[in-house]
């Protein structure tokens, strides 16, 4: 393993880019590197998702995507294709963004990247290199690089630094994982504070150096299995310090400690830090759970025992009871009563409500027989198709209009417009003044104040209702 500056690297040259996928990794990946300058064609096998690309929408929200998007359209550095065949003839390095969905075993399915490795070997019509930027077990680049080989009738030859057979067309594998955040992809694919490259010769080595020669960030190179296991690793590493918090919180509330004071107080030490240390309802997402599962399963195929992980996902499939329980302890019997939910997405900044640990919480109070107002700024759409409209079920256009007539809000995901709240106007159109905060993003002091019977995770036990009340905001 080696690492260099990508800011040291050769002149940037102007190899043709493919980007296979349009989804939440594949649209901020492709326009990223339009913005670098590169001229990019992203493909995506679904033609209605590639008509609304065109027509400006990406599809999903994500903070800055559709300003990148109509500017690329514009300057015609990006464009977006439903002939995924043409899309790998045009580039001469193809990015693989597909999904790589979890199987019932916990196995990543890795059907959509063969697929994808059988239409690059029928139309190699030159020298490629097919990038893995989905999230893929290790060796999995092993199995791309016999596809294409199988699937080309011969004429494929992996890699320059191969010498290839006289006759055939050389290509390359690389593995080059994305580390974006959901709500900060293109502040993450645009700032890095790293790259990581897994290659198997000089010459791929040079070309995604060269790509990545405008960002000043350190440049891991490694081989292919090693920077396939540095992306579940990372994922794996950041699940257990919120799995670990999260325990550390359930004992804070059994000692009357503060689970906030202890994660700054193990936060500022340098070996350890801040970031994931705040105790909660626990994670969800697209790829914790899932890069979690794959990472145990691909464990135990080689008789490696990750018992640890097993643990950490444990602990976070038993937050939705926790909080249930939480819930319980503000108001008693939960069968109708009005519970106002702010926020259904897994995380601000998305409209992503996949794995998110809210849809469990919300399914579990209406089978208790709660009655469910929600709301969200940019998920109710995705959570309509999912969860519909009922007796029991409505959706709101506020937050305020969530909190008419409930016996308590539920507080499930930390979007900055439920930090400005006004909380005199929340108390006065609720029918009971309690909140259960589930990201403890407001100081209890200042709900109390507000006139709430506060309850949130890891800070102790809620004092009875003041009398008091005020306005503007509470937060931590």
């Amino acid at each position: 393993m080696s690492e260099i500056s990508a800011s040291q690297s050769a002149t940037q040259d102007n190899t043709p880019i493919t980007v296979l996928g349009l989804g939440h990794i594949g649209l901020p990946t492709a326009l990223g590197l339009a913005e670098l300058g590169r001229q990019v064609i992203g493909a995506d096998d679904d033609a209605r998702k590639v008509g609304l690309i065109r027509g400006g929408d990406p599809t999903f929200y994500e903070p800055g995507l559709a300003e990148l998007l109509a500017k690329h359209l514009k300057s015609g550095k990006f464009q977006p294709v439903d002939d995924v065949a043409a899309a790998v003839r045009a580039g001469s390095i193809i990015f693989i963004c597909v999904g790589t969905p979890q199987k019932a075993n916990g196995q990543a399915d890795l059907g959509q990247v063969e697929a994808v490795a059988q239409v690059v070997a029928r139309n190699l019509n030159g020298y490629k290199l097919l990038v893995e930027k989905s999230t893929v077990p290790a060796i999995t680049a092993q199995w791309l690089k016999r596809t294409i080989v199988r699937y080309n009738s011969g004429k494929a030859s992996p890699g320059p630094g191969s010498a290839p057979v006289a006759g055939t067309i050389a290509f390359d594998v690389a593995s080059n994982p994305e580390f974006l955040r959901e709500g900060k992809a293109l502040e993450d694919f645009l700032h890095p504070n790293r790259i990581v490259c897994g290659v198997e010769s000089e010459h791929a080595r040079d070309l995604l150096v060269n790509l990545y020669s405008p960002l000043k960030c350190p440049v891991v190179i490694t081989n292919t299995s090693t920077a396939e296991l540095i992306k579940h690793a990372a994922n794996a590493f950041l699940s257990m310090k919120i799995s670990f918090i999260n325990m550390v919180s359930d004992l804070c509330e059994k000692v009357g400690a503060d689970v906030s004071a202890v994660a700054r107080g193990i936060g500022l030490d340098n070996r350890i830090g801040p970031q994931f240390l705040d105790a909660g309802i626990g994670y969800g997402g697209y790829c914790f759970p899932k890069d979690l599962r794959a990472f145990i399963h691909l464990a135990e195929e080689h008789g490696v025992d990750f018992s640890l992980l097993q643990e950490v996902e444990h602990i976070n499939q038993s937050r939705v009871e926790m909080f249930v329980g939480k819930v319980r302890q503000a108001i008693w019997n939960l069968r109708g009563k009005t519970l106002g939910v702010l926020g259904l997405a897994f995380k601000a900044g998305t409209d992503d409500i996949r794995e998110a640990v809210s849809l469990k919480i919300i399914e579990t109070l209406r089978e208790e027989g709660s009655i469910l107002r929600l709301y969200d700024p940019q998920a109710i759409p995705n959570t309509q198709r999912v969860i519909p409209a009922s007796e029991q079920i409505s959706y709101c256009t506020s937050a305020y209009e969530v909190a008419q007539g409930a016996h308590a809000l539920l507080l499930l995901t930390e979007w900055e417009e439920f930090r400005q709240l006004d909380l005199a106007r929340l108390r006065g159109a609720m029918e009971v003044p309690v909140l259960v905060d589930g990201r403890n993003l407001y100081d209890p002091e200042a709900v109390h104040k507000a006139g709430f019977e506060y309850f949130s995770v890891g800070r102790g036990e809620s004092k009875p209702a003041g009398t008091h009340t005020t306005t503007g905001t509470a937060v931590k």
